[in-house]
């Protein structure tokens, strides 16, 4: 985990209540001061805020208000100096109403007062986007993530205001115009020790939190505390009140941001939440051979395997989209050994057929979750094929041929054979003291040998020629252009004359 070491220096910098001064000089990130208040440290230039949004701060800071900015760019700031803000959230303490926010705020940008009614004010300045809330508490009244009764109130305290947050790595509020990081429930120190702990009661009141801190845990390479799963294990029957769309939304940064996503797994299973996965949780206890796989069950295996996929995803450059693909698919990889393990006389275990086995309950549970056909299909083609290269060639070692079909089925179903690469080597690596040499670097020889590695060759035959030869449109082009792209796989041609011949010379 990356955090920026600092030196902490009595200050005098006053904090909380209405907008003070801001901190002058060349500070930086190493510089970090303590104040008076033990909940508040002075980090300047913490965040970059765009000069445009800076303005439009200093008319609310002017009618004497305090924005501070709030969130996961307070915390993302925290774990990497470097990284830019994605998201700008600021609560402005210190104002009447949205409405007084809003009216100040007209002359920067476009202003949206869709979230009004709920004390949130949408601002673009400039392009730049920002959301400011007043300071709130939501009481739970009914149920789903709509079932809020939300309160304004410009006189809570941070501590009181912050309390309907998640997790105190969420808590943390900055403010720009004096550098303060303001942290009432201890974030910062959890965020450094690599703890995700729930702020207050208030954590019940949704349960998708917990699936959000999976997804924490794997994209931060971060444990709960033992507090936070016991809360997290009371609210697993909450869970069917969950919109599949949101369940995705949680899962989905698993898959393609999650730096550890055995973290994921882990919490699943402490939780008790794995039973809502219940693919995932049939890997539990499922044995491997351990002289094949000595790390323990396939559950394990799963999540060793899909750090693997992450890290190898990420030195290929994938993007987002396409690293979930490949994570997800190596985190599901051998969901079908639930089903095809055996156990032998001698002692061994085998589970003959499980990728294709895995394909149906990938499916399942990727509908469950909520991912789109667009991401389950090629998810599913690559858990089908991961064993494709056992068995193929001598000494391992494939055929033109056969490079050729695996890299037309997957990338009929919207995967490459770079990802199907990707997913082997991870399945090989994940095995602990057992971790294998990359079986796919073979294919990936051949196919470049080819310089055939990102994507099939087109046919060479087409319906056109076959017209164009006297056949009569009809069934039976499908046999013949099917038969003539295995000969094409297979090297008996290679140019649209050599094509014609073979069709030339085909029987009728």
């Amino acid at each position: 985990m990356r955090t920026h070491q600092v030196r902490r220096q009595p200050a005098g910098t006053p904090a909380g209540g209405q907008y003070a001064p801001g901190v002058s000089g060349e500070s930086t990130l190493e510089l970090e001061q303590e104040t008076p208040d033990t909940h508040t440290r002075i980090i300047p230039n913490l965040v970059n805020i765009p000069a445009p949004v800076d303005v439009a701060l200093d008319t609310l800071r002017a009618a004497g208000m305090r924005p501070v900015l709030v969130g996961g760019s307070v915390r993302d700031a925290l774990l990497d100096p470097d990284l830019e803000p994605k998201d700008l959230d600021f609560e402005v303490y210190g104002a009447h109403s949205p409405a007084q926010v809003a009216q100040l705020l007209r002359p920067h940008g476009r202003i949206d007062e869709v979230g009004v009614s709920f004390g949130v004010v949408k601002l673009t300045a400039s392009g730049h986007d920002v959301d400011l809330t007043l300071p709130r508490r939501d009481s739970k009244v009914g149920e789903g993530h709509r079932g809020f009764e939300v309160t304004t109130n410009p006189d809570l305290s941070f501590e009181e205001a912050s309390a309907r947050r998640d997790f105190t790595i969420n808590a943390i509020m900055w403010d720009p115009a004096t550098g303060e990081l303001i942290d009432p429930h201890g974030g910062a120190d959890d965020l450094q020790a690599g703890v995700l702990r729930h702020v207050s009661d208030a954590f019940d009141d949704d349960p998708l939190r917990v699936l959000r801190g999976v997804q924490f845990a794997a994209r931060f390479d971060m444990d709960m505390a033992p507090e936070t799963i016991e809360r997290c294990r009371s609210l697993a029957g909450a869970y069917p009140q969950l919109a599949t769309e949101r369940v995705w939304g949680e899962m989905d940064k698993v898959f393609s941001r999650g730096v550890r996503p055995s973290r994921a797994l882990d919490l699943l299973e402490r939780t008790g939440w794995v039973e809502h996965f219940p693919e995932l949780a049939a890997t539990r206890g499922t044995p491997q051979d351990p002289d094949w796989h000595p790390e323990g069950d396939v559950y394990t295996h799963l999540g060793l395997s899909a750090d693997e996929a992450a890290a190898r995803a990420d030195a290929a450059g994938l993007s987002p989209d396409r690293r979930a693909v490949v994570v997800a698919a190596t985190l599901l990889h051998d969901v079908g050994k639930s089903t095809h393990t055996q156990h032998h006389p001698d002692g061994r275990i085998t589970s003959h057929g499980h990728a294709g086995a895995g394909e149906q309950p990938t499916r399942e549970l990727l509908a469950r979750m909520g991912a789109p056909k667009a991401f389950t299909t090629p998810v599913t083609a690559l858990v089908r094929e991961h064993m494709n290269h056992q068995g193929v060639g001598e000494n391992g070692r494939p055929s033109v041929g056969a490079v050729r079909r695996l890299q037309r089925r997957l990338d009929a179903a919207g995967s490459s054979l770079t990802e199907w690469s990707i997913v082997v080597a991870a399945d090989s690596a994940g095995r602990g003291s057992a971790a294998k040499d990359d079986p796919s670097q073979v294919w990936l020889e051949v196919a470049d040998r080819l310089g055939e590695r990102e994507a099939p060759r087109p046919r060479l035959l087409t319906g056109k020629h076959l017209i164009d030869a006297g056949m009569e449109p009809g069934p039976s082009f499908r046999d013949v252009l099917t038969d003539a792209e295995r000969a094409q796989d297979d090297g008996e041609f290679d140019d649209e004359a050599g094509a014609l011949a073979w069709l030339a010379r085909r029987p009728a």
